[in-house]
Formats: structure tokens, sequence, C-alpha cells
């Protein structure tokens, strides 16, 4: 795409921190990291989302990021890490190239992040509403 910032960086237009490459996958450091070493994983092809991505570049993202998560362990010795991918701008995606955040996250910097919010929003859902939301869900799988 003309004007994906991600793809600029793919075709070597804009630098960038590349720590994993492959034939199909481009990882790199987050220009703007939430922690030391947040990276992002991209397919090489465009793809808005995870759900124009082809299945068979979808199977080589999780290794990739298994990869580069041992690599940062190592590296910026996190506790724990978020892996993200927002998909559509209403979900918080600013970038319309399919990609995936691997955060690590340290003890302390909860402040700094606030994915606890997100879920501190969740309710159970009446039992009726769950059993349509279900039926519905299984006319399309």
């Amino acid at each position: 795409m003309e004007n994906c910032i991600f793809c600029k960086i793919i075709n070597g237009e804009i630098p960038a921190y590349k720590i994993y490459e492959d034939e199909d996958l481009l990882a790199f450091l987050d220009k703007y990291p939430i922690n030391p070493g947040h990276t992002l994983v991209v397919p090489k092809n465009h793809a808005e989302t995870v759900i124009e991505c082809p299945d068979n570049i979808l199977e080589k993202i999780m290794p990739a990021v298994k990869k580069i998560m041992f690599a940062l362990r190592k590296a910026v010795n996190p506790d724990g890490f978020n892996l993200l991918s927002n998909n559509g701008e209403v979900s918080g995606q600013e970038i319309m190239h399919y990609h995936m955040h691997i955060i690590p996250r340290f003890s302390g910097d909860e402040k700094e992040y606030a994915i606890k919010e997100l879920f501190k929003s969740a309710k159970e859902l009446p039992e009726n509403e769950m059993k349509t939301i279900y039926s519905n869900i299984l006319k399309y799988i």
C-alpha cells in the first residue's frame, strides 16, 4: 500500500530497528514503545486486519512471536508480556496494516499501561443473551 508506514518499513523506505525477518514476516522495535523492547510483528504482504491476513501467514506469526519473546526475556528481563492486536479503528488500530504487539511488562508498570482497565469493564451477560450470541456465532463457524 502506497501510504502505509509499515509497507514503507518493509520496503526499506523508512529505517527501523529490525530484529527478526523471514520471507513473510518482519519484526521491529516500536518507535513509540510502551516499555523497552516493545516489538511489532507484521506480515510483509499488506493486510489491514487479521481477517484479511492469509492463514498460511497467520500460522507463522506465533512461532516468530515466541522466538522474539525468548530474545526479549534475555535482553530486557521483563516480568511478563502482553500480546496485543487491535483490529479495526474502533479497537484502537491506528496503522491499517495487521500487526501483533509484543509488549514486555515489568513489575510496577501497571499505572503506565492500563490493559487491566479494559477488563475492569467486563460484566456477566444474562443467560438468554449468551445463548443468543452463541447460537448466532455457530451459524457462521
